[in-house]
């Protein structure tokens, strides 16, 4: 029997699929949720696992106007895939000519090496569409010991490595705890980082709510998520903070480069192996 909601499931499910179409990269359920509260077809967050999921889930599973299994992005679990490998001898050989690719360093040119923080999980995909070849450090609340321990180190080899400044580029959502989650992880990842490097809350800041019209959170009046922006907000605020520290053109120099280097190098693997 085919599925057929309710004229005000419809009405939802179309909404929500005009707004996963409305942005270039995967969302999760969650980020879909957020946008639909704030289009207020939703009350408060009560309703995401009471009614929206179970909603969502019955369109996904009988292929409803448009929505299947995969529509949407799972960035809690991910399968551990085993027992590949090579066809033979000749199958390992061009294996090798097609991974001999050369990655090069990315910041060589650039005046700062920049990472980007932030603290909405759910809007991973936004970040890594709207970006490329900067490190990106998801919270998801407040960070635990062994994550800053590892940013620490991290940012100790970034500094070794590139010999550049630096800068740390944080957005995150306009609400006390949403302020209070940098500045905590900062004190203890200063305290165990050698290295030096400035921080930048790019977003969401005080008064941001009023210059890009976020509306409140429905469940915490007074305060503003990250996922209330629209999408063309969120990447202008994104990309113009970035340009404020990198030259993109020459991350795309840099890719040019490597690709010419890349076709001489398989060309002279293809030449002596096959």
């Amino acid at each position: 029997m085919a599925y057929n909601p309710s004229p005000e499931t419809k009405k939802i499910l179309d909404e929500a699929m005009a707004t996963l179409q409305s942005v270039p990269y995967e969302v999760t359920a969650r980020w879909l949720f957020y946008r639909l509260v704030q289009g207020g077809f939703f009350p408060n967050k009560k309703s995401y696992k009471s009614k929206f999921l179970p909603m969502l889930s019955k369109a996904r599973k009988n292929f409803y106007g448009g929505w299947t299994p995969e529509t949407l992005a799972d960035d809690t679990r991910q399968a551990l895939k085993r027992g590949g490998g090579y066809r033979d001898e000749t199958d390992f050989i061009e294996s090798i000519i097609d991974d001999a690719v050369c990655i090069l360093n990315k910041h060589q040119h650039q005046k700062n090496y920049c990472e980007l923080w932030f603290e909405a999980k759910a809007m991973k995909s936004q970040f890594e569409y709207y970006t490329s070849h900067i490190t990106l450090r998801p919270f998801g609340g407040d960070p635990s010991i062994n994550y800053k321990w590892e940013i620490a180190k991290d940012l100790e080899w970034a500094a070794s490595y590139y010999g550049l400044p630096v800068v740390i580029l944080y957005f995150g959502d306009l609400d006390p705890k949403g302020l209070t989650i940098p500045e905590n992880a900062i004190k203890d990842i200063r305290k165990w980082c050698t290295a030096d490097f400035d921080f930048y809350r790019a977003g969401l800041n005080p008064g941001d709510e009023h210059r890009y019209n976020i509306q409140e959170n429905p469940d915490r009046p007074g305060t503003f998520q990250w996922e209330a922006l629209d999408d063309s907000t969120a990447k202008e605020l994104i990309t113009s903070t970035i340009k404020k520290f990198l030259d993109v053109d020459l991350f795309k120099k840099t890719v040019e480069e490597q690709k010419l280097i890349t076709h001489r190098v398989q060309a002279k693997l293809t030449a002596a192996l096959l």
